[in-house]
This record gives C-alpha cells, structure tokens and sequence, in this order.
C-alpha cells in the first residue's frame, strides 16, 4: 500500500535540509531529525512493516551505518534475521568484499561469508537510508548474490531521482521518498 499523501508529509517535513555540506552546492538530507520525531519514525517504520509482511522474507541486509538503524528495527517486526553490510575491514570473521567506484577512486564493502546461514537462496531485502549515484548498493545487493542469497529489493528512505542511482540494479528498487 503506497503511501498516503498526509504519511509522506509527515516523513518529508521531519528531514532537515542542510546546505553547503560537505561541501558547497550540496544539500545534505539530514535523518537525525527523521529518528528523533517519534510520530513520523512510526510512521515510516508502519509503513515498511505494512509493505514487507507478505514478502516472506529470510533476512534484512542494511549498509553500514545508518541501513542498519532501519534495518534492524524491520527485522524485528517482521520476524527475522538482520545482516549488516559493512565497510572494508568491519567485520570480524571471513568475509566476502565487492569494490565499487566512487568520483575520486574506489570504495568496498563486505559481508560475512556465511551472512545467510545455511539458507541457500534467502530472501534478503536490503535497506539503506538514501540512494544517490548507486554504488554502495548495487555492490552490497551483488554480494548478497554472490554469498548464495538472493536480493529481491532494494529500499531506501530517500532516492536522489535525478542522480539516476536505480539504473542498473539486478533486483527491484522501491525508495520511500524520491526527491527530484
């Protein structure tokens, strides 16, 4: 069920714009003040509860750091299991890494080797706050594949829509709010 548009007002005015940061011209959307407004936290947390109960699910991935505040929380709604998706050198057992570019270079991100459990093709969702350009996520959606597990879809609070950021995702992609 989408969202309703008194729902979606109350989740867009409760994320605080900051311009010029971290550097000029951006305008960094700040979800601290999204995770302290317990009205509008609830709101969107009913929400993604709402959407993922039929998916039957195995497990929810969340991206280092601030996919693993939404991730967690709908784990624990839904019953199952949490996975973190961390940066290079995070994780404390075998790991299994993906590189993915950045404007000025490279970037990693990892996962343990048996993330999944014995589960051969869990259901995994993967939730993150905000997708901008897309390679942080694409590279943790290819290693849930890559660990045996399947990413149905991708999810974000916010999508940069005229970044473009969905293109190229080997699983659905459904963002919360998309900002154009």
């Amino acid at each position: 069920m989408p969202l309703s548009s008194e729902e979606k007002e109350i989740i867009l005015n409760s994320i605080r714009d900051i311009p010029d940061f971290p550097k000029p011209g951006i305008i960094f959307k700040d979800i601290t003040t999204l995770l302290g407004n317990a009205k509008a936290f609830n709101t969107l947390m009913d929400h993604l509860t709402n959407r993922y109960l039929g998916y039957d699910l195995d497990y929810i991935a969340g991206i280092d750091a601030r996919g693993f505040i939404f991730g967690s929380i709908l784990a624990d709604r839904l019953g199952i299991g949490f996975v973190p998706v961390r940066k290079q050198g995070k994780l404390p057992y075998t790991t299994v890494s993906e590189k993915y570019s950045l404007e000025y270079g490279f970037d990693e991100v990892e996962i343990h080797i048996d993330a999944f459990g014995e589960t051969k093709g869990a259901k995994v969702l993967l939730i993150d706050d905000l997708i901008a350009t897309g390679g942080t996520a694409k590279a943790a959606a290819n290693l849930i594949d890559k660990v045996g597990a399947h990413c149905v879809e991708a999810c974000f609070i916010m999508e940069l829509a005229f970044l473009n950021g969905r293109e190229g995702f080997s699983s659905e992609v459904y963002s919360v709010l998309q900002i154009d």
